[in-house]
């Protein structure tokens, strides 16, 4: 087991992305804090991985106030003991042009795709620190270095979470904490869904759609994201700290 008695928090899984890492990340060991605003998501993953004989426990939390944030690194260094691994994967998808886009919207998008990631670090920071080799993975997207119509907000948040981490990496690799980001590109999953939706799309002509933008043709899977969290969280990857993993299935290839 990759992750043996790693105690480790993922915010935003109880679903999509951030449930198929909680589920991979257990099943290599690690003592997993789900932590989502959503109560029954949430609830639904910790009874996933405990059925599987795995060790999980559910935090609700809004990682763009801090005082939710404190609380949730509490009862998970209560229940596990000090943290060894953080993944923020909570996100808010807004979209839009900028005509179109409120203030309220933006505080949105950077309150949970920016200002949250930096909570989670801050108020994990001094339990990482005591743990050597400690990992914080921030999931951040190709829609961090690719422009896209009608994509201001949600690509703003998402290339400050590449430059966040490039920061992070910086000042707290003489923690020995590394610090690192992927960014995925189209993955089939309940926020995507919902996008499409938004848009009025037809759905199976839009999956197709995107996964035509792909060298391998096809959209990717959660687990496919997990993995790639996996190898950033192992000690496979113990030389490798400020970078960002790409898995999008060759889809940004220049």
């Amino acid at each position: 087991m990759r992750l043996k008695n790693k105690n480790t928090i993922i915010t935003g899984s109880g679903n999509g992305i951030g449930r198929a890492i909680a589920i991979l990340f257990a099943k290599e060991g690690a003592n997993v804090t789900v932590a989502d605003i959503e109560e029954d998501s949430g609830k639904e993953t910790v009874d996933l991985i405990n059925k599987d004989g795995g060790k999980a426990i559910f935090v609700k939390v809004d990682t763009s106030k801090i005082d939710s944030v404190q609380k949730m690194t509490k009862k998970s260094i209560d229940k596990f003991g000090e943290i060894n691994i953080l993944v923020n994967n909570a996100a808010a998808f807004v979209f839009g042009k900028i005509e179109d886009i409120t203030q309220a919207d933006w505080n949105k998008v950077l309150g949970v795709n920016v200002i949250g990631y930096a909570n989670c670090v801050k108020e994990s920071l001094d339990s990482l620190k005591k743990n050597n080799h400690s990992n914080i993975i921030n999931i951040a997207s190709v829609s961090s270095f690719i422009a896209q119509p009608e994509f201001i907000p949600y690509n703003t948040s998402k290339g400050a979470v590449i430059q966040l981490s490039k920061c992070l990496a910086m000042d707290l690799g003489k923690f020995n904490i590394r610090v690192n980001s992927i960014c995925p590109g189209s993955i089939r999953t309940r926020a995507t869904d919902q996008h499409i939706k938004d848009l009025g799309l037809d759905p199976e002509k839009a999956y197709k759609d995107f996964g035509d933008d792909s060298l391998l043709g096809r959209n990717g899977k959660p687990e496919e994201i997990a993995f790639g969290a996996l190898f950033l969280a192992s000690e496979e990857s113990s030389f490798i700290t400020g970078t960002q993993l790409v898995i999008d299935g060759g889809a940004t290839v220049d």
